[in-house]
């Protein structure tokens, strides 16, 4: 288990953990919440070995392995399924073992490895890989791409995957979900709902927290509390407590009261003194009890639009994309829709599929390639880009930037500094903080500007393009408050589904080159993505079956689908045709019994045809598969008696060798079963 005992956490002069002290037992998935700021991510520090405790005791098993996400931008050409097979360290350090023991001649020493590469599943490691990947959103052609060419969210998924990889008793995740769709989303989900470890994550995604963990440490004032339960039943617990807390406070403040009072009447009466001092002591005895603090740091609201012309845009027949080397890309193609006044539109879509291409080009930061975007009269709209640093200058300072957008929009709204500094306060802009450089910010602290910023300029149409990714659960809160109060029109692109639903009411789906709208929730959404990656599974398995005259299936086939089978969710197998027959057809109306008598030995004679050849690789499989199992048990038998180092080495790597063909074998297995009962089925 995980002991943290009075242990105190300094970063520089300030004091993140006073005396905490918690345990988290083996098994256990534990969310760590708490404001930004409050000393997460410095107790993942201690939890990882980067950060020593400066007092108390913190212990953890030292024979634990442990998972976690590297921080580092990844910088290789190297394949992605290799990059993240690495992230099996376990089978990294046995092949390494290996190659030293081969080269020495070491016997002996190979005979154990290729013992321990069997046991660290050696044999599928590659699809296990692919798994991962796939699972998280790549494409089956990008399998070997090399990691350079992905753009840097997509990198952060390939270091998650190779995290997932490593076999670990602990996982530590921090903010996972960030560079994340929803479909990438749902997946890991079901991932970390089987994982057997101990699990400890990071994140401001509340449905994430409750489907993946069934704990809360939550840090507040320098103090850890450990609540039973998921963020959920952590904020129900939380609200009782502090409930219960405010009724103790004040009671307590009426003693306070009281004994003060009796404390200035007659602490200067001699024959009342030594009782005026007693209660002097017991106040300073007293332990004081805090009094309720709420946990958002500020609550906002949109101001009224000055106007809402209606409809707010108008798009007919466009295309949208970019531009590479002076040649149109289009990504989106034949978009006509209407946004009218007061719709809250929810943009769902996998990454790439253009969410944020259509909302860059209505924020006007992007040119249509074709058709016609009309606005409508008085449009003003408020853009939240993904990224926030493409709105904002990293050199200047918050005051810099409201300053130069009240140039900007020359409007009525108080604009000298004085004004500019209290509205920066009322976002947590406060003292020094308005002359502190953008980019030194933390990326809570930039989105708080930038929404500062949208404000102050009283938008009727807010695009809000991942506008959560770094708000914690507090902020996000206040968030969906001012936004379902917000009286004009919301677009908005978020992996955050507890927004979607506070805020939105349609949705739009963005895929395969369209814009259509998607008639029902999220839970239907949810749905949707399953389904389609049952679809996309049957496609590969579609492709492995065209591979028939191949001595062995595709790489990505049998194996890679089972795993991403079962890392994802049952999937029921497609039937397919062989190949166009008479066996396709129905029974033909007004036949004779005769007639159709000689078109049912025709069915059979043609499927008999079909299927001698797969019956007869089959059997050749079996008894090969058959004969490897004598071979294997008569070589293990040969293990366990004394034999010399070369015979054992020997013997070792004929172990391997055999167990990578009955690999390959029961691939091909899947397949020829698999197309016997389509072809009989038909």
């Amino acid at each position: 288990m995980i002991n943290l005992k009075n242990v105190t956490l300094r970063r520089g002069t300030k004091v993140l953990l006073d005396k905490a002290s918690v345990t988290l037992n083996p098994g256990e998935k534990v969310g760590l919440v708490g404001r930004n700021g409050a000393g997460k991510s410095t107790l993942f520090a201690l939890f990882n070995g980067s950060l020593t405790e400066d007092g108390g005791d913190f212990e953890m098993p030292r024979q634990w392995r442990m998972g976690q996400v590297a921080q580092n931008m990844p910088e290789t050409d190297q394949a992605a399924a290799d990059f993240v097979l690495e992230g099996d360290t376990r089978l990294a350090e046995l092949r390494q073992r290996l190659v030293v023991a081969e080269a020495s001649g070491d016997g002996m020493e190979m005979a154990h490895v290729y013992t321990d590469l069997a046991d660290a599943g050696d044999h599928d490691a590659m699809p296990r890989a692919e798994a991962l990947i796939l699972g998280l959103g790549f494409r089956v052609d990008e399998l070997n791409n090399p990691v350079n060419s992905f753009s840097g969210g997509w990198r952060m998924r390939l270091q998650l995957a190779r995290a997932l990889m490593c076999p670990s008793d602990i996982l530590i995740l921090d903010e996972p979900t960030n560079h994340l769709d929803l479909d990438a989303l749902v997946w890991l989900e079901a991932w970390l709902q089987r994982y057997a470890g101990t699990m400890i994550v990071i994140s401001h995604d509340r449905e994430f927290l409750d489907a993946v963990t069934n704990v809360t440490l939550h840090i507040d004032h320098a103090k850890l509390t450990r609540y039973g339960s998921n963020y959920s039943g952590f904020e129900i617990l939380r609200a009782q407590q502090m409930e219960l807390q405010q009724a103790s406070f004040s009671k307590q403040q009426d003693k306070i009261a009281h004994l003060q009072k009796f404390i200035t009447r007659f602490k200067a009466q001699a024959s009342k003194a030594k009782q005026a001092q007693s209660r002097v002591k017991a106040l300073e005895r007293m332990e004081k009890v805090a009094p309720l603090l709420a946990d958002a740091e500020f609550t906002f609201g949109f101001k009224e639009p000055n106007n809402l012309p209606n409809p707010m845009l108008a798009i007919s027949d466009s295309s949208f994309g970019y531009t590479v080397d002076d040649e149109p890309k289009a990504i989106l193609q034949g978009v006509s829709k209407s946004v009218l006044a007061g719709q809250r539109i929810g943009i769902l879509g996998a990454n790439g599929q253009g969410k944020s291409t259509l909302v860059k080009t209505i924020a006007r930061t992007m040119p249509l390639l074709a058709g016609t975007l009309t606005e409508g009269k008085g449009l003003n709209i408020g853009y939240f880009a993904q990224q926030e640093l493409d709105v904002l200058h990293p050199n200047d300072n918050p005051l810099e930037h409201m300053i130069r957008l009240a140039k900007e929009l020359g409007s009525n709204e108080p604009s000298r500094e004085q004004d500019l500094r209290n509205y920066l306060g009322t976002f947590n802009f406060s003292g020094d903080m308005v002359k502190q450089a953008v980019g030194s910010m933390s990326g809570g602290e930039k989105a708080r500007l930038v929404l500062a910023m949208i404000v102050w300029q009283r938008p009727n149409l807010l695009l809000l393009d991942e506008p959560t990714n770094h708000l914690d659960l507090a902020t996000r809160e206040a968030l969906s408050m001012a936004l379902n109060e917000f009286e004009g029109t919301v677009m908005l692109v978020s992996h955050d589904r507890a927004l979607l639903r506070a805020v939105c009411d349609e949705f739009w789906m963005v895929g395969r080159g369209k814009v259509d709208p998607f008639d029902g929730d999220l839970d239907d959404y949810q749905k949707y993505l399953l389904e389609e990656s049952k679809r996309l599974r049957e496609v590969a398995k579609n492709a492995a079956r065209e591979t028939l005259t191949a001595p062995v299936a595709a790489p990505l086939s049998a194996a890679t689908d089972a795993a991403l089978a079962k890392a994802v969710a049952p999937a029921e197998v497609t039937a397919a045709k062989v190949t166009p027959s008479l066996a396709a057809q129905g029974t033909s109306a007004g036949l004779s019994s005769a007639e159709q008598r000689k078109l049912d030995a025709q069915k059979r004679q043609q499927l008999a045809t079909q299927t001698r050849p797969l019956k007869r690789e089959l059997e050749q499989n079996e008894h090969r598969m058959a004969s490897i199992a004598t071979e294997k048990t008569q070589l293990e038998a040969l293990l366990t008696t004394p034999v010399s180092p070369a015979d054992m080495a020997d013997a070792g790597r004929r172990l391997k060798a055999l167990s990578d063909e009955v690999a390959a074998l029961e691939e091909r297995w899947l397949v020829l079963t698999s197309l016997l009962e389509e072809a009989t089925a038909s």
